[in-house]
C-alpha cells in the first residue's frame, strides 16, 4: 500500500460541503467515487479540514492509501479526468505512511472575499459576498488585529457546534482592498464552526461604522455568540492554504 498526498481545489457552490453525507453530493464523495472508478478500490480519503456547504478551497490537502501501481506522476491526470469540472487536483505526491492530512496540520489560512462595489462583479459572484455599503478597511484592520493571539472564540463560533474547547490561536489577520474587493485573510492553528464567517460578518459591521474596533476585545471576553456580528455567507469563504512541518 502507498499513501498519496493531494492538493485539491474546488468550487463548493453546488456541494453539501467536503465530508460525505447520506444522499448528498459532497467533495469527499466525488473524489472517492473517482478513485473507485480508476482502481476498483473503496478508499476513504482524509482531508485537512471539513469545509461547509458552499465554501470553496484553493489549497485543501487530502491523503489516501492505495494498492494501485499507477505511477505517482500520472495520478493527477487520471483523477482530474474522472472528476467534475468544479473539482481540480492541483498536485499529487508520495507521502510517508505516517503522514496525516488532518492531524499533522500546523496552520491554516482562510480567505474571505467581499465585493464592495456599487455594482457586483458578475464573474465573481460565486466567490465573493456582495456588500454595497462602503467599507473602511483601515477600521476593519484595527478590529482584526485584536483577534490575534490565543483566545476563547466562543463568541465567534456557531452555537450549533459540539466542540467543547473553543480556544484557538490566530497568528495573523489581514484586511486588504484590491479595487472593489476587500479580502480578509486569517491564519491560525485551527478554526471553529463558522468562525471565519462570523469574523468576516463582524468586521463588515466595523467597516460600516456600526461597531467600534475596540469592541472586539469585549466580544472575546463575553464568550457569547450574541455579542459578535452576523455570519457572513458561505460563498465568500475559501480554504486557501494548509501548512505542515
Amino acid at each position: 500500500m502507498r499513501r498519496l498526498k493531494c492538493l485539491v481545489a474546488y468550487d463548493g457552490t453546488d456541494y453539501s460541503g467536503f465530508q460525505v453525507q447520506p444522499e448528498q453530493t459532497t467533495i469527499q464523495g466525488e473524489i472517492e467515487a473517482a478513485i473507485r472508478r480508476i482502481t476498483g478500490e473503496t478508499v476513504q480519503i482524509v482531508g485537512s479540514g471539513r469545509t461547509d456547504a458552499g465554501v470553496h478551497a484553493y489549497g485543501q490537502v487530502i491523503h489516501f492509501d492505495t494498492a494501485s501501481t499507477i505511477p505517482v506522476e500520472k495520478w493527477r491526470f487520471v483523477l482530474d479526468n474522472q472528476l467534475p469540472p468544479a473539482i481540480v487536483i492541483r498536485s499529487v505526491e508520495a507521502a510517508s505512511s505516517d503522514f496525516h492530512a488532518r492531524f499533522d496540520v500546523k496552520m491554516k489560512e482562510y480567505r474571505y472575499c467581499i465585493d464592495n462595489g456599487l455594482v457586483p462583479d458578475l464573474f465573481r459572484h460565486r466567490y465573493a459576498d456582495h456588500h454595497r455599503h462602503p467599507l473602511d478597511e483601515a477600521r476593519m484592520q484595527d478590529a482584526a488585529s485584536r483577534l490575534i493571539g490565543e483566545h476563547d472564540f466562543t463568541s465567534f463560533c456557531s452555537a450549533k457546534t459540539f466542540v467543547e474547547n473553543k480556544v484557538r490561536t490566530i497568528f495573523d489577520v489581514q484586511v486588504k482592498r484590491d479595487g472593489q474587493f476587500v479580502w480578509i485573510m486569517c491564519r491560525g492553528n485551527g478554526f471553529l464552526y463558522n468562525m471565519v464567517r462570523i469574523i468576516a460578518g463582524t468586521l463588515c459591521e466595523v467597516g460600516e461604522g456600526k461597531r467600534q474596533p475596540e469592541e472586539i476585545t469585549a466580544m472575546l471576553a463575553a464568550r457569547d455568540r450574541e455579542q459578535a456580528g452576523k455570519t457572513a455567507p458561505a460563498k465568500g469563504l475559501t480554504m486557501w492554504e494548509v501548512f505542515y512541518e
